[in-house]
């Protein structure tokens, strides 16, 4: 089975999608040809592209923008919607994760809807997602172990959904917080506002300050 990993991160590198998608890839990469692809840009490459509707399964990793999806990935979509328009056969199986800087991963529930609303425009079967809430966070601690700390409960939602993606299966999305009390994230967050906002000249103060 081909496997598409399709980061639609505007990094290229340190972004929590990526660290996202490579927990998911340590569960599908035996016995499955995995397609790793990044979408920084609006539009895909031609070669790309071809490698793309030639898959299985398509699996979305990107950053929550507004409640939305980043423009230049719904760029790509509507790429590649009309390639599928184009391709004759049966479309892939279509799978999301979702992150953000809110703490509560049903933020990005709007953001499924979408993908799941694309799929249905464009032929692809709507198989899971997984909004996941304190994105930056699962960046900070990439270092841990998968199953481990404050990274387990996001490894037991994406282990379900690799399962659904080896089956070609679809169940309903999932929404995820870090095994990490919302306090103490929302603490951890105000410190690293602090501490930009003192290093760019201005004062803590500053923050709450209208334009």
């Amino acid at each position: 089975m081909k496997i598409a990993l399709i980061n639609g991160s505007p990094r290229h590198k340190d972004s929590a999608s990526a660290v996202i998608l490579q927990m998911l890839k340590r569960m599908l990469a035996e016995e499955n040809e995995i397609l790793e692809l990044y979408c920084a840009t609006p539009a895909f490459a031609e070669h790309d592209l071809k490698q793309i509707t030639s898959c299985d399964r398509l699996v979305f990793s990107f950053p929550l923008y507004v409640d939305a999806i980043p423009s230049h990935l719904l760029r790509c979509l509507s790429q590649l919607e009309e390639a599928y328009s184009a391709k004759a056969g049966s479309k892939p199986a279509v799978y999301a994760l979702v992150n953000c800087g809110f703490y509560e991963g049903s933020q990005n529930s709007v953001a499924l809807d979408i993908i799941k609303n694309w799929c249905h425009k464009a032929g692809p079967t709507y198989g899971q997602g997984i909004g996941m809430g304190g994105g930056g966070m699962l960046l900070a601690i990439s270092g841990v172990p998968d199953d481990k700390g404050p990274k387990r409960i996001v490894y037991e939602a994406i282990k379900t959904m690799a399962n659904n993606i080896l089956a070609g299966a679809s169940a309903d999305n999932l929404f995820v917080s870090p095994g990490f009390p919302r306090f103490a994230y929302k603490l951890s967050a105000e410190f690293g506002w602090r501490k930009a906002i003192k290093e760019n000249g201005l004062k803590v103060k500053d923050l709450s300050r209208r334009m």
